[in-house]
């Protein structure tokens, strides 16, 4: 997880992989969109690559990125800890807490309401 937080702390190598969110690209492609030199575009692959969260494939002649996803499930993972239900989410989350308190409030009700509630 360090070495993911690590990869994603530079705003180039972040841009990088919202440009792969869509699909793979060529390394060309990639450098082309950022006004910083070539070499400087491969020292962010490389990491990214080496990170995990990027894979690389030679195609031809051209090297072709994608993004790997599964590198980001332990950070999202972490990071949902400090996530604040809104709106909807949190009225769901108030109503599954009231239905678990009524639940436990009547298994913990004496026998004889069950029997009252039996005659009827």
């Amino acid at each position: 997880m360090d070495e993911v937080a690590a990869a994603i702390a530079d705003p180039v190598r972040r841009e990088i992989l919202v440009l792969l969110r869509d699909g793979r690209l060529a390394a060309g492609e990639i450098a082309g969109r950022f006004e910083i030199s070539r070499p400087a575009v491969s020292r962010h692959l490389r990491v990214l690559r080496e990170s995990g969260l990027v894979q690389d494939e030679l195609v031809g002649r051209q090297r072709l990125y994608a993004l790997d996803p599964q590198r980001f499930r332990e950070l999202a993972a972490w990071l949902a800890q400090f996530e604040r239900p809104t709106g909807w989410e949190h009225r769901l989350d108030a109503l599954e807490t009231e239905v678990y308190r009524t639940r436990r409030e009547r298994r913990a009700l004496p026998s004889a309401l069950d029997d009252k509630e039996n005659t009827a």
